[in-house]
């Protein structure tokens, strides 16, 4: 599987690079889902939570019913279950009252194992996480939850005790190490491949920072660097004129 799936650019060619984060998560996410609970991923943005959880994902069991549901808002309990409603495609309107609209929803959960991904957890509040804890809660639901989102997410939960000690794993994704970057950026894409190690090391202390979302826009704009230059590989003038572009410094 590309990366370009779950980049916030195309990038053809790049590649899921297997960090220790994202070992950690692939069997942290197994381990949830084998034991129908809820886990937390959290951290900076563009740090791969999203990239790793949906490559994760992929490689459960055949027959895995996966949801995903994302929030921009502060959604109120009504909203999450309109949201519930809609990633579960269950047929006809939507209920009006929230009892019936409760009993539908724990219905359809009771009908086989189901994992959700709540993306941009950091956005839920309270009523939110109560919601889902609620339906995780009922004895014929059978619910995995998986929330990732950004530093807030640990944060808001975390002022949720009924949900948060009900938390089965938690993650937290940082930046890339120094000496990770090294070993993983070449395997991400051909650019990096034949790439002087000092190079990568430039650019990540001047540019990257460890952050795999500023790497796969690097990575795009010399990509285009070397397509109109006709370079064979990158060199420190490509990089500072990508930089350039990042930052608008002249």
């Amino acid at each position: 599987m590309t990366a370009t799936t779950y980049q916030y650019v195309d990038l053809p060619d790049a590649s899921v690079v297997t960090t220790r984060a994202l070992l950690r998560a692939r069997e942290n996410i197994t381990d949830t889902v084998e034991a129908r609970a809820m886990m937390c991923i959290h951290g900076g943005a563009g740090f791969g939570k999203t990239l790793a959880v949906n490559a994760c994902l992929q490689q459960l069991e055949p027959g895995e019913d996966v949801r995903r549901v994302t929030f921009r808002a502060r959604p109120t309990a009504r909203a999450v279950r309109h949201e519930l409603f809609a990633a579960l495609g269950l047929p006809g309107a939507p209920p009006r009252h929230p009892s019936e609209f409760d009993r539908l929803l724990k219905i359809a959960l009771a009908e086989r194992p189901r994992t959700f991904l709540v993306d941009e957890a950091q956005w839920l509040n309270g009523e939110a996480f109560e919601y889902f804890r609620y339906l995780w809660d009922d004895p014929a639901t059978r619910l995995a939850v998986i929330f990732v989102g950004g530093e807030g997410a640990h944060a808001v939960l975390r002022r949720e005790p009924m949900l948060s000690s009900r938390i089965f794993i938690w993650q937290h994704f940082t930046r890339l190490t120094p000496a990770e970057v090294l070993e993983v950026i070449p395997l991400f894409h051909p650019i990096w491949a034949e790439a002087d190690p000092e190079d990568i090391a430039f650019a990540d202390s001047r540019a990257a920072h460890g952050n795999f979302r500023a790497w796969a826009r690097i990575t795009t704009h010399i990509r285009t660097g070397l397509a109109r230059t006709g370079r064979a590989r990158v060199d420190q003038e490509l990089l500072r004129w990508a930089f350039g572009r990042l930052s608008g410094a002249v």
